[in-house]
């Protein structure tokens, strides 16, 4: 069974940072991308970043220059550093791994954390 536990979220004030970890525990899943999603209260669920092994990482328009995905290729845990935080970056960020099981590509979803920005 493959579980993915995100952590490292929290309430700070705008401009501050957060270090999100993702951690998948399946000793048998070997993880070929990662990536984190936020879903804000209202809105639909976006992607935020993306890494794959050996890939160039991707982000959306919002998190470039301010967040930064990083994972050893091959590892299990990654993490996204947000800096210079917003309020509108309040949501909930999720990481979605993807890898092989069998012959199909499968995706896992983590139940997420919690980031609030506030004055």
């Amino acid at each position: 069974q493959v579980q993915v536990v995100e952590s490292g979220g929290g309430l700070v004030q705008p401009g501050e940072s957060l270090r999100l970890s993702c951690a998948v525990s399946a000793s048998r899943f070997s993880v070929y991308a990662m990536n984190w999603h936020r879903q804000a209260p209202g809105k639909q669920r976006e992607l935020v970043a993306g890494i794959s092994n050996g890939g160039i990482p991707d982000y959306a328009d919002f998190a470039k220059g301010r967040f930064s995905i990083s994972r050893e290729s091959g590892a299990k845990t990654g993490y996204l550093e947000m800096n210079n935080l917003k309020p509108e970056d309040t949501a909930v960020y999720y990481c979605r791994v993807g890898g092989p099981i069998g012959d199909a590509l499968v995706d896992y979803w983590g139940q997420g954390t919690q980031v609030a920005v506030s004055p």
